[in-house]
């Protein structure tokens, strides 16, 4: 077991290391221009770790220079990726904790099980990196404010995954909402569908050869291996995952609150179950949550299993207003008098769906990395900064606790916080391996 004086240890390691892995730090700077670019560290290569690679290779002003899983076919797999698209051989590296070291690595991207993203993050800010974190931000509220709290101790940037705040078509019809396009908007819709097919009963088997289970584990209670954990279905484990509110609702319900103009609601309601299979998934399949704030309202309806759409898209928003409604999704809006007639619309030319290969270019998710490049040169305002990115994650971290616990919450809404709840606090943060709690 490793322990966080061992953790911090770790980090002495030098660039010798760095150079046996293959990174050649003085290739990269004969590059034209490398000495002024962002250095990123991709950790985590397991899918969304492949638009991040994307999106970095599109930005002018960026440079992948390591790569890093526990996995070592992820890992070779995608350094090989990587090397081809980049023209140049990052370092491949296993333990993050030699990217934190490296004076060549500027900023990192996290794309890892949930339960490793504020830790991780936490540890960078430390080290003097700045962050771009897959969402959920944190795998429970504490966590959240944790991350918060260490952004602003140490100064460097992060920047939460919810690439939608970087959609043009998404900041125009929201500024147009905001400025009255609908009259006064109060109630926001967001939903998800999906086919997710059962992840059956897992064995305990032998850890592969090629996986860290020790080092994948990181800061969560030790678990046994199982064949149906890694690398995906985590996310349906409360140990590592959050469920498929924070696995995909984040990013409608913080748009809805972004057009409503909202922070952190009065009361949270859930309600739903796991109805589709029978198996170890340990969350809902079904879910409808409810953030009330007095005279405004958001809600949100995932269907994991089943793939009925709503306006014939799997996943979206509506915002609804006392002069009309707008329809938005990663697509394109459209707006709705009143009386429901079409008045407008716009439609993105690049299509995507809830079911796009996570390798895909996603100019959404270039546009954000572009944003935080461009606050760290330059000191660009970032459009999901991890104080405004973390109460949309906070908000459905509670609905997870409100479904679990089976009753509404009534919230402090300057702070998030569960008020007259005990059991629902005792929630609010969670349990670590001795020796990995986070600490700022």
């Amino acid at each position: 077991m490793t322990t966080r004086r061992e953790f911090i240890k770790g980090l002495a390691i030098g660039s010798a290391g760095l150079a046996a892995a293959g990174w050649d730090a003085r290739s990269y700077a004969r590059i034209l221009g490398a000495n002024e670019r962002v250095h990123f560290a991709i950790i985590g290569l397991h899918g969304r770790g492949y638009a991040h690679l994307d999106s970095l290779r599109q930005c002018g002003n960026a440079l992948v220079t390591h790569v890093c899983d526990v996995d070592r076919h992820e890992l070779d797999k995608f350094a090989a990726a990587a090397e081809k698209a980049i023209g140049g051989k990052p370092a491949a590296v296993k333990d993050f904790r030699r990217i934190l070291e490296s004076k060549d690595v500027d900023a990192i991207s996290i794309a890892t099980p949930e339960h490793w993203h504020a830790p991780m993050a936490i540890a960078a800010l430390q080290a003097g990196k700045h962050v771009y974190v897959e969402k959920p931000c944190s795998h429970n509220p504490r966590e959240g404010e944790l991350l918060v709290e260490a952004q602003k101790k140490y100064g460097k940037l992060v920047q939460m995954g919810n690439q939608q705040r970087s959609s043009a078509h998404t900041i125009e019809i929201v500024g147009k909402i905001r400025g009255g396009l609908i009259g006064r908007p109060y109630f926001g819709k967001a939903w998800y569908s999906n086919t997710r097919a059962s992840i059956g009963v897992g064995k305990a088997v032998p850890v592969p050869e090629y996986l860290d289970w020790e080092l994948w584990q990181g800061p969560a209670p030790r678990r046994p291996y199982k064949d149906n954990i890694h690398p995906y279905n985590w996310h349906w484990f409360w140990n590592w995952g959050t469920g498929e509110t924070l696995n995909n609702g984040t990013h409608e319900v913080d748009v809805c609150r972004w057009a409503l103009g909202v922070d952190y609601p009065d009361t949270v309601t859930a309600s739903g179950g796991r109805y589709h299979f029978k198996d170890d998934w340990e969350f809902y399949d079904t879910l409808v949550t409810s953030f009330a704030y007095g005279d405004r309202m958001i809600t949100w309806e995932g269907m994991s299993c089943q793939g009925k759409q709503y306006y014939g898209r799997s996943r979206g928003v509506t915002i609804h207003g006392t002069e009309g409604t707008v329809l938005v999704d990663r697509d394109g809006y459209q707006v709705f008098s009143l009386d429901d007639k079409l008045l407008s619309e716009y439609s993105a030319q690049q299509k995507r769906s809830t079911t796009q290969d996570l390798q895909s270019i996603d100019d959404m998710t270039t546009r954000h990395f572009e944003n935080l490049i461009d606050g760290i040169r330059t000191g660009e305002r970032l459009r999901s900064p991890i104080e405004d990115g973390n109460v949309s994650v906070t908000m459905l971290q509670l609905s997870n606790i409100a479904w679990k616990l089976g009753r509404a919450l009534r919230l402090d809404a300057r702070t998030g916080r569960v008020v007259g709840d005990e059991a629902a606090m005792g929630m609010w943060g969670r349990e670590y391996e001795k020796g990995w709690e986070p600490r700022v």
